[in-house]
């Protein structure tokens, strides 16, 4: 049995991205990233504002176009697909600016991922309601999108990736913002989530929430990988404490 579980060998990945970077003018805001995700697994990324986390998020879900490199879903390369054919896939994500559809009741925002691989209404929305128990998103499925408080948005932009049919899931900081109670319901949910399959890859400053969910993870810095590996060995690196610190305050 290999240390992924399969008899066979490793699990191939079910996300690869390959030398990916990012140039904006002269500004190179990701550099040359390469990391994989495996069915299953949650990967951490972490790293300083401005590491360019987010941008990277970016380029995997297909809302922005990689200047060089390759990204590959379930083994085919994605790299010119747009970030609603990704979603289609399977590749879904969450933004760190929780914008829900104010118009919309609940619902029918969670509806709207559905719609994604479900083409009937009814079908759509038994599938919301069944994602809304999923992660606890408990309101009424009639109420305003507009009227939720922050942890409610957070959890309704997680049900309407879930809902899209997520074999991947890119979270961009759903901790942010949410006090200690809200941010151990929000461990707890994507520890759910992961028990049904689904891979996840988190942008999180809580270091804490990282070695508590990931297996491995990945720090940026300057829009370039300085540090990979287990949660534990990578946070007592000293490159890693450095970017986060300064020299003066890591010496």
């Amino acid at each position: 049995m290999s240390p992924e579980g399969s008899p066979d060998g490793p699990v191939a990945p079910l996300l690869k991205v390959d030398a990916a970077s990012k140039v904006f003018g002269g500004l190179t805001a990701v550099s040359e990233v390469s990391f994989t995700v495996r069915p299953g697994e949650i990967v951490g990324l972490i790293g300083p504002n401005g590491a360019g986390k987010t941008t990277l998020f970016n380029l995997v879900s297909g809302h922005l176009p990689v200047t060089s490199g390759r990204i590959e879903f379930a083994g085919v390369d994605v790299t010119s697909w747009p970030a609603y054919r990704r979603s289609r896939a399977g590749l879904a994500r969450t933004f760190q600016i929780v914008r829900p559809m104010g118009s919309l009741t609940v619902a029918e925002n969670v509806m709207v991922g559905a719609y994604a691989h479900l083409g009937r209404r009814r079908h759509a929305m038994a599938r919301a309601l069944e994602v809304m128990e999923q992660v606890e998103l408990d309101v009424r499925p009639s109420t305003s999108a507009a009227a939720l408080s922050l942890p409610h948005r957070k959890r309704l932009e997680v049900a309407r990736a879930v809902a899209s049919g997520a074999k991947v899931l890119l979270l961009d900081e759903v901790m942010a913002g949410l006090n200690a109670t809200e941010a151990e319901r929000a461990i707890a949910m994507i520890q759910r989530l992961n028990a049904t399959g689904m891979a996840i890859v988190l942008i999180e400053h809580n270091l804490r929430v990282i070695r508590q969910l990931a297996s491995f993870a990945h720090v940026l810095n300057h829009g370039k990988v300085i540090a990979s590996g287990p949660p534990a060995s990578v946070l007592s690196d000293g490159a890693v404490v450095e970017a986060y610190l300064g020299k003066k305050e890591s010496a």
